[in-house]
């Protein structure tokens, strides 16, 4: 539903700001005072083609903004996801249109920056517009076949075309490309099978190229790592060898301090006579021996600590020269293993190169090209058999076109019948509608092969024609009327503009014009620019359109109309400008049916 459209400096219109209920609304006025510049002002929201001679004048630029409340599964949400603009259920979606006074034109959608190309899809699933400045909806030939589809509810033979269609593409994928690939057998076949070959021979392996390469570098640098390792070796080995240099110091160590023993047992004992024999002499040789002790205890604990030292680094120098030796062990590699290395490596990177491809994609080069030679030497058989499914995806495609066809044929049939019968009380008993089908095997798709054209007869004895070439003016908005009687409910959730579907008739006609808009505005809404007070009568809500003139300066407004107002509008558009009572009387009478 419309909710509401603002237009800012359009031709006329300075500034106007509408807001729109569900149910049928009437936009009347005198001969130019400017409907067509809100139907302008729609279109241009909705994607129609701009003109800066749309812009007011003297202003910068015009524009139109339209805000529409629309249903939780409408087609617009799909359209708004495609693009990538935020759009919750519930949520208005707002067009906005600004063209400027030298002719360029900015789109918004949500207020995010868009094409005018998303504007105008989004607009042919909101609003349709009938009449003179029709350019979207039942008039146009490209919606015919999707609206008979609808009104023929046919939804599960279109999904069988549907998969059908798809079967039958890709069997005629496989039979070009299986033709294709024997055509150039030939000229391919000796190359595919020496490659294969080759490769088959070189048998490359996933992951193979980096652990080569990591193995070369570590070949490499293994005969340097062992002249480094053998020089260290030789150092901690030097001569006699470290081993038994700390081993000899171990046990001179141990040589003084088993001397050192000795001497203070002795100095122990002669301290001992010193004490049992008295007298100074005595006392002096005490004093002796007790220096002799004190220093030889000295002496003891250095030459421990000594000894501890050597006896850790005995060890520290034996856990080296494990070490060294594990580590030359490690260093110590196949002869030759470096040269079968590379050889490996380098003839997997010519292969690669051969093919122009990295070398890690060459094992499943491999299989693709294995795939291809197998592919040639069973060419005629596959392709055979790619034949016969491709005749027998014909002839599933055929068979569910054709079956659509007779859903299309009926529901054309009936559609037919529906509008003819709408056409007598619209003025119109003299004209004659059919829906056209045709179908075009020579031009299959996924939607089937119909083509579908709604079609009229105007005057007794005149051909056919396409509907938007035949009729004019009235008579496009009245075919369109009566079409979309027959066709409600098939397109929920669409704003239906009539403009002028009333133009040349009036009386018993107009009403039941006003009647068959009424009825359609009940399940949703509908705009009508109207000249009728027949078709005014029956709006819900009504809306005057009104030009005022300031000096040089001519401006158009719109203003809704109260019960009061409304009454006088309509015994105008009765009496003509001077309304009578009578004239009022007759409006009562109206609005009252």
């Amino acid at each position: 539903m419309l909710i509401s459209l603002s237009i800012r400096d359009i031709v006329l219109i300075d500034r106007l700001d509408l807001q729109f209920d569900a149910g049928l609304s009437a936009l009347t006025g005198e001969t130019g005072a400017g409907k067509s510049i809100l139907l302008g002002a729609l279109g241009l929201a909705c994607g129609d083609r701009a003109d800066r001679a749309m812009v007011r004048s003297g202003a910068e630029q015009g524009g139109a903004t339209a805000v529409f409340e629309i249903a939780a599964d409408h087609p617009a949400l799909a359209l708004l996801d495609e693009a990538g603009i935020a759009a919750e259920p519930g949520e208005p979606v707002i067009l906005r249109r600004v063209v400027t006074a030298d002719g360029r034109s900015r789109a918004h959608v949500n207020d995010q920056a868009a094409s005018v190309g998303l504007l105008r899809s989004l607009g042919d699933v909101l609003v349709e517009i009938h009449g003179q400045h029709d350019g979207r909806g039942l008039l146009d030939p490209k919606t015919h076949r999707g609206l008979l589809d609808e009104f023929a509810r046919n939804d599960a033979e279109r999904r069988k075309v549907a998969s059908a269609w798809t079967g039958l593409a890709e069997a005629r994928d496989r039979v070009d490309s299986l033709r294709e690939t024997r055509d150039r057998a030939a000229s391919e076949e000796d190359f595919l099978r020496l490659a294969v070959e080759e490769l088959d021979e070189l048998d490359p392996r996933e992951g193979e190229e980096v652990t080569l390469a990591s193995e070369r570098k570590f070949l490499q640098q293994a005969e340097a790592a062992l002249s480094e390792l053998q020089s260290a070796s030789d150092i901690l080995s030097g001569g006699e060898g470290m081993a038994g240099r700390l081993n000899g110091a171990l046990r001179g160590l141990e040589r003084v301090r088993d001397t050192l023993g000795r001497n203070e047992d002795e100095a122990a004992a002669d301290e001992v006579g010193a004490d049992e024999a008295g007298g100074q002499d005595d006392g002096e040789d005490r004093d002796g021996a007790g220096n002799a002790l004190t220093a030889s205890a000295t002496a003891r604990s250095a030459l421990d600590r000594a000894a501890s030292a050597l006896d850790r680094a005995l060890i520290e120098f034996n856990e080296a020269e494990d070490a060294l030796s594990d580590a030359g062990a490690a260093f110590l590699v196949e002869p030759g293993r470096l040269e079968s290395v590379e050889e490996r490596l380098f003839a997997l990177r010519a292969a690669a190169r051969k093919h122009s491809v990295a070398v890690e994609l060459l094992p499943g080069l491999r299989t693709r090209l294995a795939e291809r030679l197998d592919t040639i030497e069973h060419a005629d058989d596959r392709l055979k058999e790619a034949e016969a499914a491709l005749k027998a995806a014909e002839a599933d495609y055929g068979e569910a076109a054709r079956a659509l066809s007779a859903t299309r044929i009926k529901a054309g049939a009936a559609l037919s019948e529906a509008v003819m019968a709408e056409l007598g009380p619209l003025k119109l008993d003299k004209a004659k509608f059919r829906v056209a089908v045709e179908a075009r095997e020579d031009r299959p798709g996924a939607k089937g092969w119909d083509s579908v054209a709604f079609e009229v007869s105007t005057n007794p004895g005149a051909p056919f024609g396409p509907l938007d070439k035949i009729a004019s003016g009235g008579e496009l908005s009245r075919f369109a009327l009566a079409l979309k009687v027959c066709l409600a409910g098939q397109q929920d959730g669409l704003v239906m503009v009539f403009d002028e579907v009333d133009q040349g008739v009036g009386g018993a006609v107009a009403d039941a014009v006003g009647t068959r808009l009424s009825r359609l505005a009940e399940q949703g809404q509908a705009l009508v620019v109207t000249h009728s007070p027949q078709v005014a009568a029956r709006a819900a809500h009504h809306w005057k359109i009104e030009k005022s003139e300031d000096g040089d300066t001519v401006r158009t407004r719109v203003r809704a109309l109260e019960a009061g107002e409304r009454r006088e509008e309509i015994a105008r558009m009765l009496s003509g400008a001077q309304v009578t009572e009578a004239a009022r009387a007759a409006a009562d009478q109206l609005m009252a049916s």
